[in-house]
């Protein structure tokens, strides 16, 4: 799903999860039943499901060069592009081949993970960390920044400006903008990034709060042979190969030997990408995304490996805890206020504005608009557990029966915000081929703000209900 999706929803291995959970937990909702089925992150930074690579999306020719560029319309035309008609149904596809997959290797497991559990943890200043090149040259760490080719965004979701990927140079009119607005970087920052040319000197702003984090952590996990990196960032697939190899050496050395190390990526805190020293060179996008410059990689490997030393050699607790991170207790205000919910005159939350159709087939969409409220309003409160169900008449026991709610695959949940706190909701079922011929209907659950004068803010529930229509499968 790439950035021109609006929806709120998990990409291709949420729906690898989905339809492993669908299978083990049947009769339940998504979401709902005794079965997890966790497809975690790995080393994630440059692995992209969009298989058939970068198009110019206005001639069609390929823009696999260093710099993603067009030779008409520049950067902001090369987009890469998944294996479906478009990304919802290149979802799928992904999705589909990874759980087929894992279903594979769930069935075939035959090694049981055995034997103790042990974890080391460490919060590390990572501005300010020593790498020992060897043993005798040294590097260090720097405070955060981002690069030029940060704000070109990737192949797979470009950014608005037309900055290029591959930047090893600044511009002067947007170094000119930003010191005017956040003022200059450091030369020493200047100076610990080469060759990546400065954008935003993150590092060194701290207004309302610091722009990106100083103390990280790190840790490791393990049960049995397997240990597992928890790293605060996206490695790419060579940084990961680098310290997944430098962890299982370093276990092994102190005779914890054939250990399986697994990345799991984006855990505790977000730190961006981490390249490897070589990928920095070039600065495309992960690299001018490895805020804490050229040694971000070596850094991370030096610092796990002591975490697996401390694990094998039962030294845990002789670990420095290492800094405190800072407790932000007061928080960036909404920068939207929230305003209060008016139903058009003559109507009330949850009517009906259009209605659905009498009949439809499978493969058609199912499609009713309410009148609305503010999704936000309904965060903080548990009156309902969806914003929406689609529900089947059984005759046996004349009552409703839920057989999607909004977590399902099959429906979509569109918010129009009007004038003056009017809105409207759609719903849309797009009905899939599994669809028992019967009766059904939508329903629509929310909550709206209302204040009175001089009087404290309320939060109130509401439902709609849609006609119903009936589904035929000829």
């Amino acid at each position: 799903m790439n950035n021109s999706n609006h929806l709120v929803n998990s990409d291709n291995v949420g729906y690898a999860s989905y339809l492993l959970e669908q299978e083990k937990n049947k009769g339940y909702l998504p979401g709902q039943g005794p079965f997890v089925a966790a497809f975690a992150s790995s080393n994630l930074g440059d692995v992209s499901p969009n298989i058939l690579g970068p198009h110019c999306v206005n001639t069609g020719e390929s823009c696999d060069n260093p710099n993603s560029t067009c030779p008409i319309g520049g950067p902001s035309m090369c987009i890469a592009k998944g294996p479906g008609q478009d990304m919802f149904d290149s979802t799928q596809i992904i999705g589909r081949t990874m759980y087929q997959r894992a279903k594979e290797l769930y069935a075939s497991a035959s090694q049981e993970v055995t034997g103790p559990l042990a974890s080391a943890h460490q919060w590390v200043n990572m501005t300010d960390v020593i790498v020992w090149l060897n043993s005798t040259h040294a590097a260090k760490t720097c405070k955060p920044a981002l690069g030029y080719s940060f704000a070109a965004g990737t192949i797979d979701g470009v950014g608005s400006l037309n900055f290029t990927q591959g930047k090893t140079e600044g511009d002067p009119f947007w170094d000119t903008i930003r010191d005017q607005i956040l003022g200059k970087p450091s030369e020493e920052m200047k100076e610990c990034h080469k060759p990546k040319p400065i954008l935003l000197h993150t590092g060194e702003l701290s207004k309302p709060h610091p722009w990106h984090p100083d103390i990280v952590d790190v840790q490791i996990i393990t049960l049995g042979s397997l240990a597992i990196t928890a790293i605060p960032g996206e490695l790419t697939t060579m940084s990961g190969r680098r310290l997944r190899e430098a962890v299982q050496a370093e276990f092994a050395s102190h005779g914890m030997q054939n250990m399986t190390v697994v990345i799991s990526g984006l855990c505790n805190v977000y730190t961006h990408y981490i390249a490897t020293y070589e990928e920095y060179q070039a600065q495309r996008y992960e690299a001018a995304s490895t805020i804490y410059g050229p040694h971000t990689l070596s850094a991370y490997i030096q610092l796990f490996r002591n975490l697996a030393k401390a694990i094998a050699t039962d030294t845990v607790a002789d670990l420095s805890r290492g800094p405190e991170p800072p407790f932000f207790k007061q928080l960036i205000l909404p920068l939207i206020p929230n305003i209060v919910d008016r139903a058009p005159i003559g109507r009330t939350f949850g009517d009906v504005l259009q209605p659905a159709k009498p009949e439809y087939r499978v493969g058609e969409v199912a499609e009713v608009i309410f009148v609305g409220a503010n999704p936000k309003n309904s965060v903080q409160n548990e009156t309902h557990q969806t914003f929406l169900t689609v529900e089947r008449y059984e005759a046996t026991s004349t009552s409703w029966q839920i057989v999607c709610n909004d977590a399902s695959w099959e429906t979509r949940f569109y918010w129009h915000k009007g004038l003056l706190g009017l809105s409207n909701a759609t719903v849309e079922w797009h009905i899939p081929d599994t669809a028992q011929p019967g009766i059904y209907r939508i329903k629509y659950f929310g909550h709206n703000r209302k204040q009175d004068i001089l009087k404290p803010p309320v939060i109130l529930s509401f439902e709609g209900t849609s006609s119903a229509f009936e589904v035929v499968t000829t």
